[in-house]
């Protein structure tokens, strides 16, 4: 229940749901077992109570053991509980939960559908109902994007929110037009300050608005509290749920989004230039389909273990951190880059390490190439080298990109060439099917081919003939954003001078490419990097005895077919 709609035993699917179901098992479980992001955005949000004195008992505090397996996505995780963001998208959602769907057709409940009956008796607490849908008023509604940056025509915002988001796009347009970044085709960020001065006054503006929503939103949320105290003895099971439910969205907004971006406003009425040493601002507009369709303001930690650390980790009797690619061989200590990404580095007791070698012969059942005759920024020459690639090995093949437009140009042209040879391909981003489809479609048809990013290279599970063949389109180096440069400069100091953290990252993302290939012991698989400027030292977190080869893309052609044994696919077969 994302959105936070639930009636739960006024719903008339209540006794079939199952979500209802999870959270009633759960309730009596002593084993739970979870994702990154639920965990740890269930702790942030508890964190923001508990700061406020709101924590309940068997919260995510009674979360006293806690194993994390691919534990390699930690530090990307809590970066992203740990955030906050205002957006013309995020803000016209809050307008939606609290106002319900304004235009037809929309389904969904607004504050008065879900909480009018309960709280019709009681004065104060309708009060603060109505002031918090007149003031959400003040949101943005539906069509922002088309007001704040219109494809054609003035911009036309409406409340002081867009107002901001408009002031907000012109700072951006004016600073990144220079920037590697800039332009609609990869979308636009820039530096918060120094800020514009519309920027300043708009905001000062939407923080009064926002203050106007979140305190009759908090009066609700206390009148509530009173209702189940007070009432404790009357309530039925269906109206306690419904309190309940409607208490933990109004918790999450008024005491955590709210305040959140609020805070992010109020920053900018501080005056000076000079940056949060602890947080990274930034204003970012997104794009698709070569037009902006959201602008946002954003708030990341610079280093996110540091709420990580204090919200999920300190509080436990004991936390095991997992993952086949935690240690990193060029340094010092191979788990130095770990500690950094775990927080564990600042625990007054050092953390354990335990590194339990692979019982897979990697050196006689893979193969490491990189292609040194192609131009990488042509997609013809990728999508050629793919294709010859899977024929050669009869498909099982996974193409890696480090861009979603790299991705999809490739799909172009390697989509006809293939269904010419029988063999099916399906790509990230372009099917309309969610990753977990896509990946299980691949792993039954044992001769498709599948183009991913990010999603598809981590924790991928493909054992057997389906997948044989792995090619990333270029080098996996981090993106070198504000976020990441301001990461790169405190945190980067123990790997040395120059692009040491970049490198352990790479190296990271490599070897997680890398251990998609070889699942069980009979499999065979080779493993290709189409970016010639790839400097071998990437490939230090490979196993033991693997030789990286350098070839052009015919000699590569060759040995796949070779090494894999089999006969290339042709139109005629």
């Amino acid at each position: 229940d994302r959105r936070g709609e639930c009636v739960h035993a006024a719903c008339p699917h209540y006794r079939t749901c199952f979500v209802e179901k999870t959270i009633r098992a759960s309730r009596r479980a002593d084993l739970v077992i979870a994702n990154h992001a639920l965990v740890l955005t269930q702790a942030a949000f508890d964190g923001a109570r508990s700061a406020r004195g709101q924590q309940q008992d068997g919260e995510t505090a009674a979360l006293k053991r806690i194993v994390f397996d691919e534990g390699h996505h930690l530090f990307d995780a809590a970066d992203s509980a740990f955030s906050a963001c205002l957006s013309g998208q995020e803000a016209a959602e809050l307008r939606r939960w609290i106002r319900g769907p304004e235009g037809r057709g929309r389904r969904g409940r607004g504050l008065e559908q879900r909480l009018g009956d309960l709280v019709g008796d009681n004065e104060a607490a309708l009060k603060a109902l109505q002031d918090a849908i007149r003031a959400a008023a003040a949101l943005p509604g539906e069509g922002v994007s088309g007001r704040v940056a219109p494809a054609s025509g003035e911009v036309n915002p409406i409340g002081p929110i867009e107002a901001f988001l408009a002031a907000a796009l012109d700072q951006l347009r004016a600073r990144t037009a220079e920037t590697p970044y800039g332009g609609a085709e990869f979308g636009m960020e820039c530096a918060l300050k120094p800020v514009t001065d519309p920027v300043a006054e708009t905001a000062r503006a939407a923080a009064q608005a926002l203050a106007a929503v979140e305190a009759p939103l908090l009066a609700l949320a206390r009148h509530l509290e009173d209702v189940l105290d007070d009432e404790a003895a009357e309530l039925d099971g269906s109206q306690r749920s419904r309190i309940e439910g409607a208490l933990r969205g109004l918790d999450r907004r008024a005491r955590m989004t709210l305040p959140g971006w609020r805070s992010m406003l109020a920053a900018l009425e501080d005056g000076g230039d000079e940056p949060d040493p602890d947080f990274v601002d930034w204003l970012s507009a997104e794009t698709a389909f070569g037009r902006i369709h959201d602008v946002a303001l954003r708030r990341h930690w610079i280093d996110p273990t540091v709420p990580l650390e204090a919200a999920v980790i300190a509080p436990s009797h004991g936390v095991l951190v997992t993952s086949a690619t935690l240690s990193d061989p060029l340094q010092d200590d191979p788990f130095d880059l770990a500690r950094l990404r775990t927080g564990s580095a600042r625990l007054i007791e050092p953390p354990r390490t335990l590194k339990v070698e692979s019982p897979f012969d990697y050196a006689a059942n893979s193969r490491v190439i990189v292609v040194n005759d192609l131009v990488k920024d042509d997609p013809r020459q990728t999508a050629a080298a793919m294709r010859e690639l899977f024929l050669a090995a009869g498909g099982g093949g996974l193409g890696l990109f480090t861009a979603i437009r790299r991705l999809k140009a490739v799909y172009e042209r390697l989509g006809p060439d293939l269904a010419k040879a029988g063999v099916p391909l399906y790509a990230q981003h372009v099917d309309p099917l969610e990753v977990g489809a896509l990946v299980d479609m691949f792993r039954v048809e044992e001769n498709a081919c599948l183009l991913g990013t990010d999603a598809v290279r981590d924790g991928v599970d493909v054992p057997g003939r389906s997948l044989r063949v792995l090619a990333f389109d270029r080098a996996p180096w981090p993106r070198p954003d504000l976020l990441h440069k301001a990461r790169r400069e405190r945190l980067g100091g123990q790997f040395g001078q120059g692009r040491g953290y970049d490198d352990a990252l790479a190296r990271a993302r490599i070897a997680q490419a890398f251990g998609r290939l070889i699942r069980r012991g009979d499999d065979k698989g080779v493993f290709l990097m189409l970016d010639a400027a790839t400097p071998t030292r990437l490939f230090a977190s490979l196993p033991p005895g693997i030789e990286v080869q350098r070839m052009g893309l015919a000699d590569a052609v060759a040995l796949t077919r070779d090494f894999l044994q089999t006969t290339p696919q042709t139109e005629t077969d």
